[in-house]
């Protein structure tokens, strides 16, 4: 093991060659560029940058099916252009890894800004039923760390899995041991191999069947069993207690970093594994009287952990790429005095 500087986008790139990239595609954009300029030149890996993220994305479809492991990065433009496929992959249960380094949008919007507006689209961005595993870390050494668990829990599961970033922890410089951590190997032979027919259609036994609702249902079933024994391999997270705080802030990647600055005042909890979520986090809520999210965007996670508690949380939205201590403090005493359910800041 040794140590070293790197910035965050340059961790993703050491540990993917560790973990058995062979393919990378991908096409630039703020801010994950870095990556694909850090894999150029890469003695065992196959680096293409293609006219845009649609060919990027079924590029690496085309080259894990072939028996590679295989990446794609891009930003938040790109990974909407990505979703599609993203659908594809899942129905065709193909390994991948797509890392999205967000900033702030819609559109182009302020794109050297970080942000964590597509907390969504990562779950449910492509149409249809499917169960997505995501990971969102929130240092250098995380994200060098849990990119390995992307690429071993594509590798389980068979499907895609999606690592978080954001502008911040992308372009962040810490100190990180380069520890060789675990890996799993391909497990399925290449495509041409065995009696296999790779569709976007509902299939059972790689023939196409589009007509019986039991048949989709047997496979969604399939699909979603996978990913939560997958999951059950990568239940990561950070809980900090404070037996003598009546609120549990919930807060992840660059914004949860903030956050612990105020474990004297609140518990805290940051899920890194973001979907799916974390079942621990019920037990941990109910030691608090108050639930508050706090996230860069209008508030996305924050009903899915409504959703998850089945009680009333409150959200703490923090839009525009812009993490400021005080300005969270304020707003956490507003948010205390006031009990309103949605404090954004301006």
């Amino acid at each position: 093991m040794s140590k070293q500087l790197l910035q965050g986008n340059q961790a993703i790139v050491i540990a993917a060659e560790r973990a058995g990239l062979g393919f990378f595609a991908g096409y630039p954009i703020t801010p994950a560029s870095e990556i694909l300029h850090e894999l150029v030149g890469r003695k065992y890996i196959k680096v293409m940058q293609m006219e845009d993220e649609i060919a990027s994305i079924n590029a690496c479809i085309g080259a894990s099916l072939a028996g590679l492991k295989v990446m794609t990065a891009t930003s938040g433009p790109g990974f909407s252009l990505m979703q599609e496929s993203i659908g594809l992959a899942h129905m065709m249960e193909v390994p991948m890894v797509i890392v999205n380094v967000q900033r702030v949008g819609p559109s182009t919007g302020m794109p050297t800004f970080p942000a964590q507006g597509d907390i969504i689209q990562a779950r449910h961005g492509s149409h249809g039923d499917y169960f997505p595993i995501i990971f969102y870390p929130n240092s250098v050494e995380e994200i060098y760390r849990h990119t390995f668990s992307a690429f071993n829990a594509a590798e389980e599961s068979l499907s895609p899995v999606l690592l978080l970033s954001d502008g911040y922890i992308s372009h962040l410089y810490e100190t990180v041991e380069l520890t060789n951590y675990p890996v799993v190997q391909r497990g399925r032979p290449p495509l041409g191999a065995g009696n296999r027919h790779f569709t976007g259609l509902t299939h059972k036994d790689s023939c196409p069947v589009t007509s019986s609702p039991e048949v989709h249902r047997t496979l969604l079933a399939h699909f979603q069993k996978k990913c939560m024994q997958t999951c059950a391999n990568y239940n990561f997270y950070e809980y900090i207690e404070n037996d003598t705080a009546d609120t549990l802030l919930i807060a992840f990647g660059a914004l949860s970093r903030a956050i612990y600055n105020f474990k004297d005042k609140y518990g805290v909890f940051r899920p890194i594994r973001l979907f799916p979520m974390i079942e621990e986090l019920k037990d941990f809520a109910s030691r608090y009287e108050y639930i508050v999210v706090l996230e860069m965007n209008t508030g996305q996670y924050c009903y899915e952990v409504e959703s998850l508690l089945h009680r009333e949380v409150e959200l703490l939205a923090l839009p525009g790429g812009k993490i400021d201590i005080k300005e969270i403090s304020d707003k956490l005493q507003e948010l205390r005095q006031a009990s309103s359910k949605q404090v954004t800041i301006n």
